[in-house]
């Protein structure tokens, strides 16, 4: 049955990797309302209703995990998102590629797409700001707000502004 249902999703989720474990009620509800109520519809990979997606057109996804299939995510690519290979998102993270101009609040600020490096985890509630680049294997902690680029690897980040909190050892899976 499984199998038969992943099928069928695969038919409108073109992007939609079979070998991630999500749970058919999950996904079913997902389809509903994305594809039938239309909420997100226009994103090519399933998006749990509660999230919001704008510009998914321009979000490069390496990764087999479905950014915003978590509950409450909020992404706003229109400068650009980049997500490397086995990336993590966690509830509530929100990444937002592009800002408004401080002198006209009509104009947005033309910006360098946010990088998220492979083996990285954005857990619950964090906010990745514009320009942002995060390094291979970094795990953003709960709540963080990331205002800089933090390009190495192998690191926790956290903290409002996000500051290094400690070295890791190498991903291995």
């Amino acid at each position: 049955m499984r199998l038969l249902v992943l099928k069928f999703l695969k038919l409108f989720y073109k992007q939609m990797d079979l070998s991630v474990y999500y749970p058919v009620k999950r996904l079913i509800a997902v389809f509903f309302m994305q594809k039938i109520v239309g909420i997100n519809r226009k994103v090519p990979w399933p998006v749990h209703y509660s999230s919001q997606i704008k510009a998914p057109e321009k979000i490069v996804k390496k990764t087999n995990k479905n950014p915003g299939i978590s509950l409450k995510c909020y992404f706003d690519a229109r400068n650009g998102i980049i997500f490397g290979e086995n990336v993590w998102i966690g509830p509530g993270v929100t990444i937002i590629s592009q800002n408004h101009s401080l002198n006209n609040y009509d104009k947005y600020i033309k910006a360098k797409p946010i990088k998220i490096g492979k083996d990285s985890i954005l857990s619950a509630n964090c906010i990745i700001l514009p320009e942002v680049e995060i390094g291979e294997h970094t795990v953003v902690a709960a709540g963080a707000v990331v205002t800089k680029s933090f390009t190495e690897k192998n690191q926790v980040i956290g903290g409002n502004p996000a500051k290094l909190i400690k070295k890791i050892e190498d991903y291995t899976a």
